[in-house]
C-alpha cells in the first residue's frame, strides 16, 4: 500500500522530465548570451582545435638477416615496436637455434594479417610484412616471400652440409687440387713467355741488318727488346691477375660457409665480361655509320684528286686555281673535308657522351685555344702569300735583310736559298709584315734583275762611266742583251757621282744571283782598269798623286793564273 503510493504516476513522470529539460535548455542559452555579452565585438570565437596525432618522423634504418654470408630477407619496416636491426638479430638468433636441434628443417609459409609468417620445423623463423617490400621496385609481399625462402633453403642446406665432415674434408681435397692446376697453369705460363721473348728476339735479329738505312740503325735493337720484354711481362701478370681470380673463387666455392663470396666473385667477372661484350654490341651500329662518314670523305677526296691533278699538270690553270695555289687549296680542302666528317661522326664514337670524354673535349679546346693563337696567325699569312702570289717558287726575292731564290713556301713559312750555300726559313707573318722585292716580277720570262752601284770622280765623263759599265755588263756570261743593260746616275754626292747599273740575268741551269753577281763585279774592274778610270767608292777624301789603278800587266800577279784561251 506504502509502496503504491510512493510510487510515482506515469504521467507524473512524464510531466517532470518536460520541466527538467526545459530548465536546462534555458540555462544553457542564458550562459551563451552572457558569455556574447562579455567578449568583445570584433572577436569571433575561438574554435577548439583538434588533437594532431604524434606522427614518428624518424627514419628507419634497413638491416639485412644474413646466413652463411648470404643475405636471406632485408627488413626496412618495424614491427610490433621492433626495428628492422632488432628484427634481423632475432631472426638470426632464432634460425641458428632451430638448426642446430632441429633435423628436418622443413620451410613452411603462413599468411597472416601482420604479414607472412615463416616456419622452421613449425617454429617461428621471421616474419615478412608489406613493409619491407620496396616500393620503388614494384616488388611484392609474395615474391619478397618467395625470394627469402629459396635463400633460406639454401642456407638450411649449407648449414647441413658444413656440419657434415666427409663433405669438408672432400673440399680441402678439391680446393689443393685446385691450387696445384693454379700453379702448374702459372709455371707453364711462365715458359710460355720466355719461349715467345726468345723467338721474337731471335727475328729481331735475323731482321736487323733491313732495319738500317746507310749502315745507320732506324731502331736500336736493345730498344725493340726492351718494349718486348714489357709487353710480355704485361701479358703475362694479365693473364696470371685472371687465373688468381678464378683460383680464388673456385676455392671460395667449395666450401659452404665461403661459396656466396665465390659465387659474387663469379658474377662480378660475368657481369664485367657480359657489360663488355654487350658494350661492344651496342657500339657496332655506331662504329659502322662513323666508318661509313669516313668512307664518304675518302670518296669525296678521291673524287677531287683528279680536279686537281688536272690544274697542277696544266699551265694554264682554272680560274683562280692553278700551278701555284693548287697544293694548298688541295691540303686546304682534304682538311676541311676530314674535319667535317670527324665532326658528323663524332656523336657516334664510343663514349662521345660519357663525361670523361667531354671533359678531354674541353680540356683539348681549351689548350688549342691558348696556344694556337701564333699558329693560326702563321698559316692566315700563309694562306695570304699563296693566294695574292706575292711570292712563287724559283723567284728572287729580297726580304728585309735577307735575299735569295725562294724554294718552297708551305703553311707556316718559306724558306729561301741564298747564292752563298746557305738556307734561310722565314715565318710567313714576318714576310707579310716586311717589304718584299722580287727582282724575278720586273722583266716577263725567265731570270731576275741585277743591280749595282759605283762611285766615279766629277773629272770622269759620265758618258765614258756608262759606256764602261755597259762593255762590263755585256762581258758577263748569263746576263741578257735585250733588255739592254741601263744606267741612272742615282746621285750627285759632294765628291763623286753615283752610278747604278740594272740588268736582266737569265743564267743558265740554277747558277745562283750571288755568283753571277760576283762575275759582273770582276768585269767592271777590269774594264776601269783597262781604261784607267778610278772607281772611287767607297770613300773619297783626296785626290791622290797618281791614279789608283791596276795595269792590264799586273792583272794576273802571283798566285793568281791567266785563263787558258778558249
Amino acid at each position: 500500500m506504502l509502496s503504491a503510493v510512493l510510487r510515482p504516476h506515469p504521467l507524473s513522470r512524464g510531466l517532470l522530465r518536460l520541466v527538467l529539460s526545459i530548465c536546462a535548455t534555458l540555462m544553457l542559452a542564458a550562459g551563451a548570451h552572457a558569455a556574447r555579452q562579455a567578449a568583445p565585438a570584433h572577436t569571433p570565437p575561438t574554435p577548439t582545435p583538434a588533437p594532431v596525432p604524434a606522427v614518428d618522423a624518424t627514419p628507419v634504418e634497413e638491416a639485412d638477416l644474413i646466413l652463411m654470408n648470404r643475405t636471406i630477407v632485408r627488413f626496412r619496416g618495424k614491427l610490433l615496436g621492433a626495428t628492422p636491426r632488432q628484427r634481423a638479430e632475432r631472426g638470426q638468433a632464432t634460425i641458428t637455434t632451430i638448426l642446430e636441434r632441429a633435423t628436418g628443417n622443413e620451410v613452411v609459409v603462413q599468411s597472416n594479417p601482420v604479414g607472412n609468417i615463416v616456419l622452421i620445423d613449425g617454429q617461428l623463423a621471421f616474419i615478412v610484412t608489406d613493409a619491407d617490400t620496396d616500393k620503388l621496385a614494384g616488388e611484392t609481399l609474395d615474391a619478397l616471400t618467395q625470394k627469402s625462402v629459396a635463400t633460406l633453403g639454401t642456407v638450411i642446406a649449407e648449414s647441413r652440409e658444413s656440419r657434415d665432415s666427409r663433405l669438408l674434408a672432400e673440399g680441402l681435397a678439391k680446393s689443393a687440387g685446385a691450387t696445384l692446376v693454379f700453379f702448374a697453369l702459372l709455371y707453364a705460363l711462365g715458359r710460355l713467355r720466355g719461349w715467345v721473348a726468345g723467338k721474337l728476339a731471335g727475328a729481331i735479329d735475323r731482321q736487323s741488318e733491313r732495319l738500317k738505312l746507310g749502315g745507320t740503325e732506324l731502331i736500336r735493337r736493345d730498344r725493340i727488346l726492351a718494349a718486348i720484354a714489357w709487353m710480355s711481362a704485361a701479358i703475362f701478370w694479365l693473364v696470371a691477375a685472371v687465373l688468381a681470380y678464378a683460383w680464388i673463387a673456385r676455392v671460395l666455392a667449395i666450401f659452404p660457409y665461403t661459396r656466396a663470396w665465390g659465387e659474387q666473385l663469379d658474377d662480378y667477372l660475368l657481369g664485367v665480361l657480359a657489360r663488355l661484350g654487350l658494350g661492344v654490341l651496342e657500339t657496332v651500329p655506331n662504329l659502322l655509320i662513323a666508318l661509313l662518314m669516313f668512307l664518304l670523305a675518302r670518296a669525296v677526296v678521291g673524287l677531287l684528286k683528279p680536279v686537281f691533278d688536272h690544274v697542277a699538270g696544266d699551265s694554264a690553270g682554272l680560274g683562280w686555281l692553278d700551278k701555284d695555289t693548287v697544293e694548298p687549296t688541295r691540303k686546304i680542302t682534304n682538311i676541311l673535308i676530314w674535319i667535317f666528317a670527324l665532326v658528323m661522326a663524332y656523336p657516334y664514337l664510343p663514349g662521345a657522351q660519357t663525361e670523361a670524354f667531354k671533359g678531354m673535349s674541353v680540356l683539348i679546346g681549351l689548350m688549342v685555344s691558348l696556344g694556337a693563337s701564333s699558329i693560326v696567325g702563321q698559316g692566315a699569312s700563309g694562306l695570304i702569300l699563296m693566294y695574292s702570289r706575292t711570292l712563287r717558287s724559283g723567284e728572287y726575292v729580297r726580304i728585309g735583310e735577307h735575299e735569295g731564290t725562294v724554294v718552297a713556301i708551305s703553311l707556316f713559312n718559306t724558306r729561301l736559298r741564298t747564292g752563298r750555300g746557305a738556307e734561310i726559313t722565314l715565318p710567313n707573318a714576318l714576310i707579310v709584315g716586311s717589304a718584299t722585292r722580287n727582282y724575278s716580277r720586273t722583266q716577263g720570262g725567265r731570270g731576275f734583275m741585277l743591280d749595282t752601284t759605283v762611285t766615279i770622280g766629277y773629272d770622269t765623263p759620265w758618258r765614258q762611266v756608262e759606256a764602261m759599265l755597259t762593255e762590263a755588263a755585256r762581258r758577263t756570261p748569263g746576263i741578257s742583251t735585250d733588255p739592254a743593260p741601263r744606267i741612272f746616275q742615282t746621285a750627285l754626292s759632294d765628291f763623286y757621282p753615283e752610278y747604278c747599273l740594272v740588268v736582266h740575268a737569265t743564267p743558265v741551269g740554277a747558277e745562283p744571283r750571288a755568283q753571277l753577281l760576283s762575275r759582273l763585279h770582276a768585269n767592271i774592274q777590269d774594264v776601269f782598269n783597262e781604261y784607267g778610270v778610278q772607281i772611287m767608292s767607297p770613300h773619297y777624301i783626296d785626290d791622290p798623286a797618281s791614279e789608283k789603278v791596276v795595269p792590264q800587266a799586273s792583272w794576273y800577279t802571283a798566285p793568281a793564273r791567266k785563263p787558258d784561251p778558249a
